[in-house]
Protein backbone atom coordinates (compact mmCIF):
# COMPACT_ATOMS: atom_id res chain seq x y z
CA UNK A 1 0.00 0.00 0.00
CA UNK A 2 1.03 3.46 -0.67
CA UNK A 3 1.99 5.74 1.81
CA UNK A 4 -0.87 8.19 1.95
CA UNK A 5 -0.53 11.90 4.04
CA UNK A 6 -3.77 13.31 5.42
CA UNK A 7 -3.14 17.09 5.74
CA UNK A 8 -4.01 20.54 5.69
CA UNK A 9 -1.23 22.24 3.16
CA UNK A 10 -0.73 25.19 5.22
CA UNK A 11 0.17 23.10 8.38
CA UNK A 12 3.93 23.49 9.75
CA UNK A 13 3.49 19.81 11.61
CA UNK A 14 2.21 18.88 8.30
CA UNK A 15 5.47 20.40 6.57
CA UNK A 16 7.81 18.49 9.30
CA UNK A 17 6.43 14.91 7.55
CA UNK A 18 6.36 16.15 3.70
CA UNK A 19 10.15 17.07 3.96
CA UNK A 20 10.84 14.12 6.09
CA UNK A 21 9.29 11.79 3.56
CA UNK A 22 11.19 13.59 0.60
CA UNK A 23 14.09 13.19 2.81
CA UNK A 24 13.89 10.02 2.65
CA UNK A 25 13.08 9.35 -1.33
CA UNK A 26 9.75 8.10 -0.48
CA UNK A 27 7.04 7.93 -3.07
CA UNK A 28 3.93 9.24 -1.60
CA UNK A 29 0.25 11.23 -1.94
CA UNK A 30 -1.45 13.70 -0.42
CA UNK A 31 -5.02 14.01 0.78
CA UNK A 32 -5.83 17.94 1.29
CA UNK A 33 -8.48 18.71 3.67
CA UNK A 34 -10.32 21.39 4.73
CA UNK A 35 -10.11 22.30 7.65
CA UNK A 36 -13.39 21.86 9.81
CA UNK A 37 -14.56 19.35 7.03
CA UNK A 38 -11.69 17.09 7.98
CA UNK A 39 -12.79 15.98 11.38
CA UNK A 40 -14.98 13.18 9.93
CA UNK A 41 -12.55 11.89 7.84
CA UNK A 42 -9.99 11.82 10.37
CA UNK A 43 -11.86 10.76 13.09
CA UNK A 44 -13.02 7.75 10.59
CA UNK A 45 -9.03 7.06 10.03
CA UNK A 46 -7.67 6.99 13.88
CA UNK A 47 -11.29 6.57 15.91
CA UNK A 48 -10.81 9.50 18.13
CA UNK A 49 -9.18 12.64 17.97
CA UNK A 50 -9.03 14.95 14.70
CA UNK A 51 -5.51 16.27 14.15
CA UNK A 52 -3.22 16.11 11.08
CA UNK A 53 -0.60 15.12 9.80
CA UNK A 54 -2.20 11.58 9.75
CA UNK A 55 0.13 9.03 7.66
CA UNK A 56 -1.83 5.71 6.15
CA UNK A 57 0.87 3.01 5.34
CA UNK A 58 0.62 -0.77 4.50
CA UNK A 59 -2.87 -0.87 7.08
CA UNK A 60 -1.10 1.31 9.91
CA UNK A 61 -2.80 4.95 10.69
CA UNK A 62 -0.35 7.11 12.39
CA UNK A 63 -1.44 10.11 14.21
CA UNK A 64 1.02 13.36 15.12
CA UNK A 65 4.21 14.70 13.55
CA UNK A 66 6.78 12.83 16.19
CA UNK A 67 5.06 9.81 15.74
CA UNK A 68 5.37 9.64 11.87
CA UNK A 69 9.25 10.31 12.07
CA UNK A 70 9.35 7.57 14.72
CA UNK A 71 7.58 5.05 12.25
CA UNK A 72 9.51 6.39 9.07
CA UNK A 73 12.55 5.82 10.15
CA UNK A 74 11.79 2.23 11.98
CA UNK A 75 10.08 1.36 8.64
CA UNK A 76 12.65 3.02 6.23
CA UNK A 77 15.88 3.16 7.92
CA UNK A 78 17.77 4.81 5.38
CA UNK A 79 18.46 8.14 5.45
CA UNK A 80 17.88 8.40 9.62
CA UNK A 81 16.91 11.11 11.08
CA UNK A 82 17.01 9.91 14.04
CA UNK A 83 20.39 9.98 15.52
CA UNK A 84 21.99 6.33 16.43
CA UNK A 85 24.25 7.65 19.40
CA UNK A 86 22.03 7.34 22.69
CA UNK A 87 22.65 10.59 24.00
CA UNK A 88 22.32 12.58 20.32
CA UNK A 89 19.29 10.59 19.79
CA UNK A 90 17.83 11.82 23.69
CA UNK A 91 18.96 15.24 22.63
CA UNK A 92 17.12 15.11 19.39
CA UNK A 93 13.91 14.27 20.43
CA UNK A 94 13.62 16.36 23.52
CA UNK A 95 14.59 19.61 20.82
CA UNK A 96 11.35 18.30 18.98
CA UNK A 97 9.13 17.91 21.90
CA UNK A 98 10.49 21.31 22.99
CA UNK A 99 9.79 22.93 20.08
CA UNK A 100 6.33 21.32 18.65
CA UNK A 101 5.01 22.22 22.06
CA UNK A 102 6.13 25.67 22.57
CA UNK A 103 7.53 27.24 19.01
CA UNK A 104 4.69 25.04 16.62
CA UNK A 105 1.39 26.52 18.49
CA UNK A 106 3.43 29.75 19.01
CA UNK A 107 3.54 30.25 15.43
CA UNK A 108 0.04 29.58 14.59
CA UNK A 109 -1.27 31.65 17.82
CA UNK A 110 1.09 34.52 16.50
CA UNK A 111 0.24 34.19 12.73
CA UNK A 112 -3.38 33.08 12.87
CA UNK A 113 -4.35 36.19 15.21
CA UNK A 114 -3.44 38.33 12.63
CA UNK A 115 -4.33 36.31 9.22
CA UNK A 116 -7.34 36.02 10.20
CA UNK A 117 -8.53 39.56 10.00
CA UNK A 118 -7.66 39.57 6.44
CA UNK A 119 -9.77 36.82 5.42
CA UNK A 120 -9.07 37.57 0.78
CA UNK A 121 -5.64 36.46 1.97
CA UNK A 122 -6.16 33.97 4.57
CA UNK A 123 -8.68 31.78 3.02
CA UNK A 124 -6.62 30.22 -0.29
CA UNK A 125 -4.00 29.82 2.31
CA UNK A 126 -6.45 27.60 4.62
CA UNK A 127 -8.29 26.12 1.53
CA UNK A 128 -4.99 24.98 -1.00
CA UNK A 129 -4.89 21.79 -2.24
CA UNK A 130 -8.82 21.32 -2.51
CA UNK A 131 -11.25 21.55 -4.86
CA UNK A 132 -11.73 25.75 -5.73
CA UNK A 133 -15.78 25.49 -4.12
CA UNK A 134 -14.09 25.25 -0.70
CA UNK A 135 -12.81 28.89 -1.06
CA UNK A 136 -16.10 30.34 -1.90
CA UNK A 137 -17.30 28.11 1.23
CA UNK A 138 -15.03 29.36 3.55
CA UNK A 139 -15.44 33.21 2.27
CA UNK A 140 -19.12 32.75 2.60
CA UNK A 141 -18.91 30.95 6.25
CA UNK A 142 -15.85 32.89 7.40
CA UNK A 143 -17.20 35.24 10.52
CA UNK A 144 -18.14 31.28 11.88
CA UNK A 145 -14.55 30.04 10.60
CA UNK A 146 -12.89 33.02 12.73
CA UNK A 147 -14.85 32.41 15.39
CA UNK A 148 -14.05 28.71 15.79
CA UNK A 149 -10.28 28.81 15.00
CA UNK A 150 -10.18 31.55 17.97
CA UNK A 151 -11.98 29.27 20.48
CA UNK A 152 -10.06 26.04 19.65
CA UNK A 153 -6.54 27.81 19.20
CA UNK A 154 -7.33 30.41 22.27
CA UNK A 155 -5.94 32.83 20.10
CA UNK A 156 -6.56 36.77 21.10
CA UNK A 157 -4.99 39.61 21.65
CA UNK A 158 -3.30 37.95 24.92
CA UNK A 159 -2.07 34.92 23.65
CA UNK A 160 -0.33 36.13 20.68
CA UNK A 161 1.48 38.83 22.60
CA UNK A 162 3.07 35.95 24.79
CA UNK A 163 3.19 33.95 20.97
CA UNK A 164 5.34 36.33 19.90
CA UNK A 165 7.65 36.69 23.28
CA UNK A 166 8.08 32.60 22.87
CA UNK A 167 8.81 33.11 19.37
CA UNK A 168 11.65 35.98 19.96
CA UNK A 169 12.65 33.66 22.72
CA UNK A 170 13.22 30.49 20.46
CA UNK A 171 14.45 32.04 18.11
CA UNK A 172 17.20 34.10 19.64
CA UNK A 173 18.16 30.66 21.60
CA UNK A 174 18.34 29.07 17.80
CA UNK A 175 19.71 31.67 16.05
CA UNK A 176 22.96 31.55 18.59
CA UNK A 177 23.24 27.48 17.93
CA UNK A 178 23.55 27.52 14.69
CA UNK A 179 26.05 30.59 14.65
CA UNK A 180 28.10 27.94 16.28
CA UNK A 181 27.65 24.66 14.65
CA UNK A 182 25.86 23.60 11.54
CA UNK A 183 23.63 21.33 13.45
CA UNK A 184 21.56 21.40 16.65
CA UNK A 185 22.45 18.18 17.68
CA UNK A 186 25.59 16.05 16.87
CA UNK A 187 27.04 16.42 13.25
CA UNK A 188 24.58 15.44 10.95
CA UNK A 189 21.03 16.70 10.13
CA UNK A 190 18.04 15.13 12.19
CA UNK A 191 14.79 15.55 13.08
CA UNK A 192 15.76 18.55 15.56
CA UNK A 193 17.03 20.81 12.53
CA UNK A 194 13.94 19.14 10.31
CA UNK A 195 11.35 20.22 13.25
CA UNK A 196 13.01 23.57 13.67
CA UNK A 197 13.31 24.59 10.50
CA UNK A 198 9.87 23.36 9.35
CA UNK A 199 8.13 24.45 12.16
CA UNK A 200 9.25 28.23 11.24
CA UNK A 201 9.22 27.60 7.70
CA UNK A 202 6.12 29.97 7.02
CA UNK A 203 7.78 33.17 8.50
CA UNK A 204 10.17 32.81 5.37
CA UNK A 205 7.79 31.92 2.67
CA UNK A 206 9.75 28.67 1.24
CA UNK A 207 8.91 27.80 -2.51
CA UNK A 208 8.48 24.14 -1.36
CA UNK A 209 5.68 24.64 1.00
CA UNK A 210 2.19 24.32 -1.03
CA UNK A 211 0.56 27.10 -0.44
CA UNK A 212 0.05 30.81 -2.08
CA UNK A 213 2.05 32.88 -0.18
CA UNK A 214 1.21 36.91 0.12
CA UNK A 215 3.19 39.28 -1.17
CA UNK A 216 5.42 41.27 1.46
CA UNK A 217 2.91 44.33 0.69
CA UNK A 218 -0.57 42.10 1.54
CA UNK A 219 0.99 40.84 4.99
CA UNK A 220 -0.48 42.31 7.80
CA UNK A 221 1.85 44.95 8.84
CA UNK A 222 2.33 44.48 12.56
CA UNK A 223 3.63 40.76 10.93
CA UNK A 224 5.30 42.64 8.40
CA UNK A 225 7.47 44.68 10.79
CA UNK A 226 8.37 41.62 13.14
CA UNK A 227 10.04 40.01 9.88
CA UNK A 228 12.18 42.88 9.34
CA UNK A 229 13.12 42.91 12.63
CA UNK A 230 13.78 39.33 13.02
CA UNK A 231 14.62 38.74 10.00
CA UNK A 232 18.94 38.16 10.99
CA UNK A 233 17.08 35.05 13.41
CA UNK A 234 14.84 34.18 10.54
CA UNK A 235 17.64 33.54 7.82
CA UNK A 236 19.41 30.72 10.34
CA UNK A 237 16.24 28.92 10.14
CA UNK A 238 15.90 28.96 6.24
CA UNK A 239 19.45 28.32 5.52
CA UNK A 240 18.42 24.85 7.40
CA UNK A 241 15.64 24.75 5.22
CA UNK A 242 17.68 25.24 2.16
CA UNK A 243 20.65 23.24 2.54
CA UNK A 244 18.12 20.19 3.34
CA UNK A 245 15.08 20.60 1.90
CA UNK A 246 16.06 22.45 -1.37
CA UNK A 247 18.60 20.23 -2.43
CA UNK A 248 15.90 16.87 -2.18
Amino acid sequence: MALKLYQFAISHYCEKIRWALDFKELSYETANLLPGQHVKTIRKLTGNASSVPVLAHDGHIIQGSARILDYLDETFPEKPLTPDNADFREQALAWEQRLDEEAGPAIRCYSYHHFLQRPKIVVPMLAAGTPFYNRILLRLAFSRVDEVMRKWMKINEKTAEKSRQAMEGLLTELAGIYSKQPFLVGDHFSRADLTAAALFAPLFQPPEYPVPWPKPERIPKDINTWLKQWQPQLQALEKVYVDNRMAN
